[in-house]
């Protein structure tokens, strides 16, 4: 027999909970209640499009926006509609009696359906997180080349990175500027001699490392490698990233294996019933624009198979 506990939580169950507040989520949750459904919002905090400190890749805002008030725009948006939010991390997941159980600071919480919208972690160089910050707000340390190459246009810049990644980044940015460095973060750079090639025929200069993200002078960031100390005027890290699915791993979500992304098919399911992901979490183009774009559709399948189980009506 089911304990009163749990007939609660049946009753009172969301039609969809959304963990992570960032473009993909926001722009599910806005859907979602302007679908008329009973959707919560769980964020932990320290996404990243919260820490950008201007985008000019957003459609609409031409001369740009703060990552922190394009996320507040988005949630008063869905808070218009009805969306509810809770601050929190979420610490473990479980399917029972068809509903998807969530737990983290105030306690359960049921629901129809889930969206994991939990994105991924920048890796950082070698930088005390005082300066580390104070340069991302600068624009002088940036993760990016896709959002703000355009900004560092004929300046002088540096990549952070080592191997074929690294590689990439540097040519990737040479489009922008002539002035390219790549330096490794440690010892060993792991480039292969087709690459070095490569470098050499674009004109990026290549510093043994390893690198270490220094000081702010003036208008320059400066890395210390073994050779002493070099001016940029904007570095980028092309450390990778890791992925933020420890939660999809609880309740059996099936990971692409190279990169630990969330697999899903082309309506943003996943391979568990009931659970759907979006944002950077998911293969794809790690931009806001394709974010919210993933968040729309996830949160018309979601909308669409719930109908399927039951008639939505108000």
């Amino acid at each position: 027999m089911r304990d009163a506990l749990s007939i609660a939580m049946d009753e009172n169950a969301l039609d969809c909970l959304v963990i992570g507040g960032g473009p993909a989520g926001l722009t599910a949750a806005i859907y979602l209640a302007r679908f008329h459904l009973k959707v919560l919002v769980v964020d932990a905090g320290g996404g990243r499009a919260a820490q950008i400190p201007r985008s000019r890749n957003v459609p609409g805002f031409p001369d740009g926006i703060s990552g922190a008030e394009l996320v507040a725009l988005m949630r008063a948006q869905a808070e218009r509609y009805g969306a509810a939010f809770a601050d929190g991390r979420v610490t473990r997941l479980e399917r029972s009696d068809d509903l998807l159980r969530a737990e983290w600071g105030e306690g359960p919480r049921a629901a129809r359906s889930l969206l994991l919208a939990t994105g991924v972690r920048n890796r950082r160089p070698d930088v005390e997180e005082v300066l580390h910050d104070e340069a991302l707000a600068r624009g002088l340390l940036r993760y990016c080349p896709i959002c703000d190459g355009f900004e560092v246009t004929d300046g002088k810049v540096a990549v952070i990175g080592d191997g074929t990644h690294g590689a990439a980044e540097a040519e990737f940015l040479r489009g922008y500027t002539a002035d390219v460095t790549l330096i490794p973060p440690g010892a060993d750079s792991g480039i292969a001699a087709r690459e070095r090639a490569r470098l050499d025929e674009l004109g990026i200069a290549l510093l043994a490392g390893p690198a270490r993200v220094a000081a702010i002078e003036s208008d320059s960031i400066l890395i210390e490698t073994a050779a002493g100390r070099h001016p940029f005027d904007s570095v980028y890290p092309a450390l990778g990233s890791d992925i933020r699915n420890e939660l999809a791993g609880q309740i059996g979500a099936r990971l692409a294996g190279d990169t630990g992304c969330i697999l899903v098919d082309s309506h943003q399911r996943t391979s568990v019933s009931g659970v759907y992901a979006a944002g950077d979490v998911v293969i794809g183009l790690d931009q806001i624009s394709h974010a919210m774009g993933e968040g729309g559709v996830a949160a018309t399948t979601i909308r669409n198979d719930l109908a399927k189980l039951r008639p939505l009506r108000r």
